[in-house]
């Protein structure tokens, strides 16, 4: 299974929490149709499937409420009827029918579109642009980074802001949605790209450089 670092958005409960939080990441994101789970409308799973599996047998529907309740980043959401079910709000590596995303109609619904990277991949991003890569979006916050109430959206450690021009991106065609946890996505064009002509600014995160 594919794994990452803990990050400030797993909180609650101790290693045991962050274990079950990452693996249902994983799961939801990425693994189920591996897995050979069901994705129902909405990207939802059913939560006995998912106990169901060997690395959950573990944990308990308990277990599983409070790691959704508790994610300061608002990962998951759950679903009740016609029995419980779960989902990743956003960053899937496969098609997801019908996950809730709002789409954004005008750039003054989205004053601050902005991607965090690292300055080792910024080369080629000014040079070739932001990929989608391996999932179905490339993922934007909505507001700056150190504003204490971003949920999600970027990585806690970027050095590279790039903030997208919404008026001329939306004028040319692409697409933008909003997230049930506020994380603002876009497939990019037909090859999952957002070209270096849609950057308004790129910035040093440390001290505000310019990188344009």
């Amino acid at each position: 299974m594919a794994s990452s670092k803990p990050s400030r958005g797993d909180r609650g409960g101790g290693g045991r929490d962050v274990q079950l939080s990452k693996s249902l990441s994983w799961l939801c994101r990425h693994g189920a149709p591996k897995e050979g789970i069901t994705v129902h409308s909405g990207g939802f799973l059913i939560v006995d499937d998912v106990l169901r599996l060997k690395q959950f047998r573990n944990f308990t529907v308990d277990d599983v409420r409070r790691v959704v309740e508790s994610n300061a980043k608002q990962r998951f959401a759950l679903e009740e009827e016609p029995q419980l079910m779960i989902r990743a709000n956003q960053g899937h590596s496969f098609e997801v029918p019908d996950l809730a995303l709002e789409p954004i109609l005008s750039a003054d619904e989205a004053p601050v579109v902005v991607h965090g990277t690292y300055l080792k991949a910024w080369p080629a991003i000014k040079e070739r642009g932001l990929s989608k890569m391996s999932r179905t979006h490339v993922h934007f916050s909505p507001k700056e980074p150190d504003d204490d109430s971003v949920i999600s959206g970027m990585r806690a450690s970027c050095q590279v802001l790039i903030y997208i021009n919404m008026s001329k991106a939306l004028a040319d065609g692409l697409e933008f949605f909003k997230s049930a946890n506020d994380v603002i996505l876009c497939a990019g064009d037909k090859d999952g790209c957002i070209a270096p002509r849609f950057f308004e600014r790129a910035v040093q995160r440390s001290d505000g450089s310019s990188l344009l």
